[in-house]
């Protein structure tokens, strides 16, 4: 059973998590992790290991893109974060949404398991993907 203080520090890592990941911080998003942390975003395999999501995620950045995680609602039951969102993608100026589901669970104050949840072919659509690039 998790108390309130313990809710509240998981809140805190998100939203860190949140602000670091549009500003680019890739460094900062990655050691939000446990060393052997999980990324799992549903649609795709799980990427296992701190310097392997980090090598993951820097790609995601440039400076013609910026993608920034509009917390809708978050709560912490049965000791799991649940983060309801909405991605907002831009990419040379075009801007896309796409709402996703964090089902974030912790070891100590670090990010065991980031299983991700949403529509791939939204995200494809919101990142300006036609629907054959977004097939391969």
């Amino acid at each position: 059973m998790s108390t309130d203080t313990d809710d509240q520090k998981k809140m805190a890592v998100f939203r860190t998590m949140a602000r670091a990941w549009h500003e680019q911080d890739w460094d900062t998003c990655a050691s939000l992790f446990a060393p052997d942390g999980v990324l799992h975003s549903k649609m795709l395999a799980p990427i296992e290991g701190r310097d392997t999501i980090h090598a993951r995620i820097s790609k995601l950045g440039g400076d013609h893109k910026r993608v920034t995680l509009h917390i809708q609602r978050m709560g912490v039951i049965d000791g799991v974060l649940f983060v309801e969102r909405t991605d907002e993608i831009v990419i040379n100026g075009r801007r896309g949404e796409c709402p996703a589901v964090g089902v974030i669970e912790f070891s100590g104050d670090k990010i065991a398991r980031w299983s991700d949840y949403y529509d791939r072919a939204t995200l494809a659509q919101a990142a300006g993907y036609t629907p054959e690039q977004a097939a391969h």
